[in-house]
Formats: structure tokens, C-alpha cells, sequence
């Protein structure tokens, strides 16, 4: 296994994102639609914030599909907007972090996923899913070879 490869071999560099004025709406359509659970806020390349599908249904009634429960979400999104439920300030990591110390990090903070900066811009995220991908193909590689 190699150990000290760097977080940016293995994070999506293909982002999804949303900016402070999005609304709800959007979030869930992003989720939905492109089937991820977490997406950076951004402020001119900058990072200011994350959202996760749980922060999302943690607000509504994603998962059920009464009518009324829908109109309940209608309300909450319409008061709700990204700015108010996003984590501020996420901890970011740079390119160059050791795939090691991200998982370290993760596990430690019991987070899913951490922004990827160089030189304060984002330039990708990393998730557990990543990690885990790797970890299997690291598997695979390791057996191939035994």
C-alpha cells in the first residue's frame, strides 16, 4: 500500500456547488440529481461553508410523501436558505495532505467529507466514499501482487 500518496490523487475534482443565495430548492435538486451528499458554498472560488443531504433532511420530510409534509417543506424551504443551514467555516485541507491524514482527520472529527484548498480556493472535496474506494483498490492491487 502506499502510504503517503496525497489526498488530491483521490478527491473529486469535478464540483458541485452552491453560492449563499441559493435556495433550498436547488440543494435538494443538486443532491438528487447528481447523486452526492455533501456540497461546498463558495464565495468567489473561496469556501465559506458546507451543506450535507442530512443537514437537508434533518429540516424536512425528504424521505416521506404526504401532501401535507410536502407543503411543510414548501414552508420550511421558503423561510430556510443555504446561509442558515450550512456549516460555517469547514475545516479545509490542501492538495498535498497525505490520503493517511485525511482519513485520520475524518474519523477523529467524525466528518464525511473536507474541502480541498489550494491557496484558499477550492479545487476539490474529499469524502469517506473516496477513502473507501481507495482502500478497495488498494486491496485489489495488494492481492494482485501476492
Amino acid at each position: 500500500m502506499k502510504r503517503l500518496e496525497p489526498v488530491s490523487k483521490i478527491m473529486t475534482k469535478e464540483l458541485v456547488t452552491l453560492g449563499l443565495n441559493d435556495d433550498l430548492y436547488r440543494a435538494e435538486k443538486l443532491f438528487k440529481e447528481k447523486n452526492i451528499r455533501h456540497i461546498p458554498i463558495v464565495d468567489e472560488g473561496h469556501i465559506i461553508g458546507m451543506i450535507s443531504y442530512s443537514d437537508l433532511k434533518r429540516i424536512s420530510f425528504l424521505d416521506s410523501y404526504d401532501d401535507h409534509e410536502v407543503k411543510i417543506d414548501n414552508a420550511i424551504y421558503n423561510i430556510l436558505g443555504v446561509k442558515q443551514i450550512m456549516v460555517k467555516n469547514p475545516l479545509k485541507i490542501n492538495s498535498s495532505i497525505s490520503i493517511k491524514s485525511v482519513a485520520e482527520i475524518l474519523s477523529k472529527n467524525e466528518f464525511h467529507a473536507l474541502p480541498v484548498v489550494e491557496n484558499d480556493i477550492l479545487v476539490g472535496i474529499v469524502t469517506t466514499t473516496d477513502l473507501l474506494k481507495y482502500l478497495l483498490e488498494q486491496y485489489e492491487l495488494e492481492s494482485k501482487t501476492n
